[in-house]
């Protein structure tokens, strides 16, 4: 598959499919799940009326974790087989993911100050997951910084897969250190688990939260494939080829 799709041809097409069922899909759960996890679903007996909350935060966190294993994996392909398009989609795996670690922090900042009386603490979790978007903002400053896109992709595409070491440590961080921040409750093994009722609008946020990753990222790699096509028809016709995106 991924072979298949490194073509820009093939993976137009394929986009051109995928992008409007993913941003339809995005839409659909993100209103059906706020709607359910705002006037549906119950409050908690501990946390009151500000678990809603946790709605927006677990998904956009686990999100923003998905978001960076998907940049360091399309970094790692592109650092072996040497192919612009995976550094295309690495690149453009960046923003999305710093925009969901940023919303992860806002909204756990949030639920910090109403269940623990303060927005802030220096725990494993919540200075892993502030590393986590420190990597997104330094991988997409080496692209902004660096004259030589060439040079940039190979610098950034290194920086991801050494940051990955980071998603384990932010995964397993609750159990490795004490923490205000309490453990999985769901995921884990033995883990006490949620009624439906919220089980509900945590799965239409996630499932619209990686549906809309996905339509950006897929609308972020068309229009970066479409720049470097016009660039290069632009080109005069006697310059030869290079094996860069734009001459694919």
């Amino acid at each position: 598959m991924i072979s298949y799709l490194a073509n820009p041809l093939r993976f137009q097409k394929f986009a051109a499919i995928a992008t409007p069922i993913f941003g339809g899909l995005a839409l659909m759960c993100i209103v059906a799940g706020v709607w359910q996890g705002l006037w549906i679903s119950p409050q908690d007996e501990r946390h009151g009326e500000s678990v809603r909350i946790m709605y927006v935060h677990v998904p956009a966190a686990v999100s923003a974790m998905m978001a960076y294993g998907a940049m360091a994996f399309a970094s790692m392909v592109a650092y072996i087989w040497r192919h612009p398009l995976a550094d295309e989609l690495a690149k453009a795996c960046a923003l999305p993911g710093a925009m969901f670690t940023a919303l992860a922090l806002l909204s756990g900042s949030l639920w910090g100050v109403t269940s623990w009386g303060t927005y802030w603490q220096w725990d494993g979790r919540m200075t892993s997951v502030l590393i986590l978007l420190f990597l997104f903002i330094g991988y997409m400053s080496i692209w902004s910084l660096t004259p030589d896109k060439k040079k940039a992709a190979r610098l950034a595409g290194v920086l991801a897969m050494v940051g990955a070491i980071n998603l384990p440590i932010i995964k397993f961080s609750v159990n490795w250190w004490n923490s205000l921040h309490q453990t999985e409750t769901i995921s884990a093994p033995g883990a006490p688990g949620l009624a439906p009722e919220m089980l509900l609008p945590f799965g239409l946020m996630y499932v619209g939260y990686i549906a809309f990753f996905s339509w950006l990222v897929l609308c972020r790699v068309q229009n970066e494939i479409a720049s470097a096509q016009r660039l290069r028809q632009s080109r005069p016709a006697a310059k030869p080829a290079q094996a860069k995106l734009e001459d694919i």
